[in-house]
């Protein structure tokens, strides 16, 4: 009988410090309810003292996503402890994960501490975690640089003091696999108490090793992989979780380990993830990029039409993304649609399914053919935010020798809105008009445009990021045209800009009457 790993995803709240990657509350909550679908064992929700908004969101997963482990992270202080508590406490399972620096770079030149004082702290802290909660998580931070017999007197220290699970971060992706496969297996033969508590991992990519460092840390002892949805994180990333699972699964000839993941939800969870986030995944990416299950060399072809296994080795639809799909047109009737989406494990109400359905008319006019990926877009296309702002009309001018322009009109309750404006582009013209009549002044970080399908009349999905002040905000929009795609995302944005910081006067630019530069201060 295999012997069970513990995948720990920490995807809202290491991967959410991707740059660039901002979530708000309503799909944080989205996603822990789908990597409760994908099975995962630990959802690590987020850092609940860092914000009253980052509380929240915790907190709400904590009452609903059911199944998981929910824990949320905290330093060795005691108001984090209690924050990270008070965030968690009302979950099926709770759990508390506490953290410290352990290598001397590290203690001396960020914390300016000895040692001696971080080993008290950290004891100290699991000690006082622990009597609000039996399971306990502590980190060494920074472990892979640190000093080997510091890790194993620390490790000790803390198993002794409540913890269940000792975490082994490679905080700044520095190990390789063999030097870390060994100093798990030390800490798994030498550590006395080590039998108490579960070995965790948490690998980051910056070499490119996060995943082969995590399978070898498995190999010799670890229980628990920590590892991100699409392998986002800070820097270059973390361990993928998609790509841990299937090599698991796939070489089970040689690993003797499995996961419960219900891998038919990778594809789903990944998408999502990507389009919440903003994050788009790499066409060559493992497991789940589109070009995985694409071929073509001649000799390729040919051997996957006589046989897939000669050039696949995982089948399309163990993690969700079959390869074969009815493709659905305006003349598809609502069965064939809601036959679709039940293939794609989406269940939907009659009346949830009426207004998808609504969507689908509109989008296949414009279409010839409506593949299972518009479908997905539809289905993720939803902004949280309250809309504020609702696009009523969108026209644009522009070309070799044409100052380029664009009219935008603009719904916000009943009052109909409408401003003409220039640009660089047609886009930059359609922003300016949307500032003129919102009157809010936004930064726009970065832009990015994706297909969703093939072919000319594709569905374009745009995701923005913008800021305003010290608010940073990710918006998406889509459409088979780009520019009216580009548009939504930036109204879009708006919209979640406003619900998080209250009602902007679409004249002078104040929030509910207080000015932008005195509410900033």
């Amino acid at each position: 009988m295999k012997e069970r790993v513990m995948i720990f995803d920490s995807t809202l709240r290491d991967g959410e410090q991707t740059p660039g990657a901002k979530l708000n509350p309503m799909e944080k909550l989205e996603i822990a309810r789908q990597l409760g679908r994908l099975n995962v064992d630990v959802i690590e929700a987020g850092f609940p003292i860092s914000s009253p908004g980052e509380f929240r969101a915790v907190k709400e997963i904590a009452r609903e996503v059911k199944g998981p482990i929910i824990t949320a992270l905290a330093r060795t202080v005691k108001g984090d402890i209690d924050c990270a508590w008070e965030s968690v406490k009302e979950a099926e399972k709770p759990r508390i994960h506490v953290f410290l620096a352990a290598s001397d770079i590290h203690m001396e030149k960020k914390l300016r501490k000895d040692p001696e004082t971080c080993l008290k702290e950290a004891v100290e802290a699991v000690r006082y975690a622990k009597t609000l909660t039996d399971d306990v998580e502590y980190s060494l931070e920074d472990a892979t640089r640190a000093r080997e017999e510091y890790i194993l007197e620390v490790v000790e220290a803390v198993i002794d003091a409540g913890a269940t699970v000792v975490n082994l971060p490679d905080t700044v992706g520095y190990a390789v696999p063999k030097e870390f496969g060994r100093l798990i297996r030390r800490i798994k033969t030498e550590v006395p108490n080590i039998e108490r508590a579960i070995i965790s991992v948490h690998c980051h990519n910056d070499l490119g090793l996060a995943v082969s460092n995590s399978l070898a840390a498995v190999q010799n002892g670890a229980r628990q992989v920590e590892c991100n949805i699409n392998g986002i994180g800070e820097r270059a990333g973390n361990a993928a979780l998609e790509e841990i699972v299937l090599a698991l699964k796939i070489r089970d000839d040689f690993f003797e380990y499995e996961t419960g993941v219900e891998t038919r939800e990778i594809y789903r969870t990944s998408r999502l993830v990507s389009k919440l986030t903003g994050i788009s995944i790499p066409i060559n990416k493992a497991v789940i990029g589109i070009n995985a299950f694409a071929h073509s060399s001649g000799i390729h072809q040919d051997g996957v039409l006589k046989d897939k296994s000669t050039y696949e080795i995982i089948n399309a639809e163990l993690i969700g993304g079959q390869a074969a799909q009815m493709v659905l047109t305006a003349r598809s009737g609502r069965h064939a649609v809601r036959n679709q989406l039940e293939t794609m494990n989406y269940q939907l109400g009659d009346e949830e399914f009426a207004k998808f359905y609504e969507k689908f008319l509109e989008l296949a006019d414009k279409k010839k053919e409506v593949y299972k990926e518009d479908l997905e877009a539809m289905l993720i296309d939803v902004s949280y935010a309250e809309p504020t702002y609702e696009l009523e009309y969108l026209q644009t001018v522009s070309g070799t020798k044409t100052v380029p322009a664009a009219v935008v009109r603009l719904r916000k309750g009943e009052e109909i809105l409408e401003k003409v404006s220039t640009g660089a582009g047609p886009i930059d013209a359609a922003y300016n008009s949307v500032d003129s009549i919102t009157g809010i002044d936004l930064s726009l970080e970065s832009y990015n445009l994706r297909a969703v399908t093939h072919g000319r009349d594709a569905l374009g999905e745009v995701s923005v990021k913008l800021t305003h002040g010290d608010k940073n905000i990710i918006g998406r929009g889509m459409s088979t045209d780009i520019v009216e795609a580009s548009v939504k995302a930036y109204i879009d944005g708006i919209n979640k800009l406003i619900k998080m910081t209250g009602n902007f006067n679409n004249q002078n630019g104040y929030y509910n009457g207080i000015s932008q530069q005195a509410a900033q201060q």
